[in-house]
Order: structure tokens, then sequence, then C-alpha cells
């Protein structure tokens, strides 16, 4: 817990011997649930080598990619996990970006908040009943699933599986609260779009299904560096923002928080693979405004502004184009401050 709400860490996969004490320290030390992410290969198998070595903390796919996989696999795996975990399961599901969908993976994309919501609803039907053998067939604009001879050996451990969504834009922030129980903010939000865009975008689509706002857990991922070194810090962090600059996706985003002609310029600096003019095109105040960074009371603090308007975090080292020493000292830090 960080001043009275939920901590969760990000578990990258690693070797068996570093997997597990470093899981079981997170459990001991009071931390609520670790995601797992989906770069390429599905987050199951990783969390599911966690649920064998821990009993309590909670175990989310943050995300696995939705489009990518049948709907019934995606709910298989889930229930699979929670069976395992014996209930700890959080099904994390997110769109991604068109051209990694359509290109690497091969899949079709769509209209994405139209397809997550079809994924949503054909998932949480299998979870329900996939052990009755009742489902039938399952009409969908994307996905249209025959189950009429489909049958789980056994029931779901739980005939519902948290499912939460994450978001950069207003869109997605309110189609969690129209389906989903839990939003899982995206590490890029800065505190001023966290106040003027998340909130009331959540609230009409809670309003929508006519829900309460208890009914959603929104959780943030805070890219977060606690060094007394502002201007190391900073130097640290400046890779990991230009990598996600790189992604056409976000370029109203960048642009709505003052970035556009920076974001711009790390484009056309990836298009030529120039990692290093990619990092140039990244000024310092860009990776402050996203960025939590500095000392551990300044750090404590900035979170802090944040953290009023979630109901629990997720601090992440942004360690893309960070050396793996620095990653880990950042690590520690982090469960210096934030964890029991």
């Amino acid at each position: 817990m960080f001043e009275g709400k939920p901590v969760w860490a990000e578990l990258p996969v690693l070797p068996a011997d570093e997997l597990v004490p470093l899981v079981q320290g997170w459990e001991s030390a009071g931390v609520e649930g670790v995601w797992a992410p989906q770069i390429f290969g599905a987050p199951f198998t990783v969390l599911a080598a966690a649920a064998a070595v821990t009993s309590r903390i909670k175990l989310g796919t943050g995300i696995a990619l939705a489009f990518t996989r049948s709907p019934l696999e995606t709910a298989c795996s889930a229930i699979d996990l929670d069976h395992i975990s014996n209930g700890r399961a959080v099904l994390g599901l997110g769109s991604s970006a068109e051209r990694q969908i359509e290109g690497s993976f091969g899949m079709p994309y769509g209209k994405p908040l139209a397809h997550m919501r079809e994924v949503v609803a054909q998932v949480r039907q299998i979870v329900a009943s996939g052990h009755t053998g009742e489902l039938g067939q399952l009409e969908g604009n994307y996905h249209t699933l025959d189950l009429s001879h489909f049958r789980l050996v056994r029931p779901a451990r739980r005939n519902e599986i948290p499912i939460y969504l994450p978001a950069v834009f207003e869109k997605a922030c309110e189609q969690a609260g129209t389906v989903a129980d839990g939003l899982l903010g995206h590490p890029l939000w800065t505190t001023n779009w966290l106040r003027d865009r998340v909130g009331a975008s959540l609230r009409t689509g809670l309003d929508k299904a006519g829900r309460n706002r208890s009914d959603v857990d929104v959780n943030l991922m805070i890219f977060t560096v606690i060094n007394p070194d502002r201007k190391e810090a900073i130097a640290d962090a400046r890779a990991n923002i230009a990598f996600y600059t790189q992604s056409p996706q976000y370029m109203r985003y960048f642009a709505e928080i003052g970035f556009g002609a920076e974001a711009k310029a790390i484009q056309a600096a990836f298009a030529v693979q120039d990692y290093e003019a990619m990092a140039n095109a990244c000024p310092d105040e860009m990776v402050t405004a996203i960025t939590i960074l500095g000392s551990a009371d300044d750090v404590r603090t900035q979170v802090l502004e944040r953290l009023a308007f979630a109901d629990s975090i997720t601090p992440v080292v942004p360690q893309f184009g960070m050396p793996e020493d620095k990653a880990a000292r950042y690590r520690a830090n982090i469960a210096d401050l934030f964890y029991q």
C-alpha cells in the first residue's frame, strides 16, 4: 500500500531463478498484484509460473493483445490461470497498434473500440457458461464462434474474472467505464491529461451504463525514476519516451499535450532508424511532463498528485534504452518507496 492505496508491479519474462525470488519478495512486501505485458509472446505463461510460487498476489495480463487470438482462446487461457492461481487472475485486454496487429501478427484490427466490446462480451460469456454446453453460436462482427459442441472440462473457478481495459484517449476511458472492471491508465499520461480528460470521460461511460465510480478500479501505470540527480534521471528516461513517441497512433495525444512538433521529429528519425536523433529530438520538458522523477520526496509528492484521481498505481521503470544495471537500481528504489 502507498498512502492507503494498493500498489502493483510490472513482471517481465525472466529465468525461473530470477522470477521466483522477485515475485515472492513482492508478495512478502505487500504488493497487490503484478502485470505481465504482451509485447509478442502471450503473458499467461509468465503469470502461470508466478502463480505456482505465490499464494496471495494478483496476476494480471497487462495487457494481453485482444485481437491476436480467438476470444475462446483468451477466455480459456484466463480460466486456466484462474484455476492455477486459485482465483487470482485479472484479464487486461488491449488493442495495440493497427500496424502491429495486422503487420506483425497478421490478424484483423477493424474498429478497435467495437472490436474490443465484442471480445469482452464473448470472453465473459465463455467464462460464465463455458461449462454448461449451452453457449451455442456467438454471433459477432469480428468473431462468430460455433460453441454448440464446446464444453469446459470443469466450470471456471469464478463465473466472472475481472477485465481491465487500457486507455490513452477519451473514448477508451469512456468504454472502460461502460464495460470493464478496471481502467489501466497509460504511462504516457501526464498529470494534466489525467485531471482534464480521464475523469470526465470515465464518468460519461459509467453514466451510460448506470454504474457507480466504485465499479471501476482506476490503476495508473506511471514511469518512475527515483534519483536525486535530476539531470541523470531525465537522461535515463529520455530514450524510453522517444521510443513510445515513434508510434503514429499517439500523434494526436502528443499534439494535445503540447509536443506535436517534437513527436513529428522523433517519428521522422525513427523512420530512418536513427535512434540517437530520436533521443535528441525529445526535450527535457517532454520527459518530465510524462515521467515522475527526482528524489524520493519529489516522486512522492508528484505521485500523490496523480493518485488523487486513481484507486491503485503501478510504478514502472522506463527501461527502453536503459542499461540493465540502472534498471535494477531503479526497480530497487521503487520498492523502497512504494512497497511495505
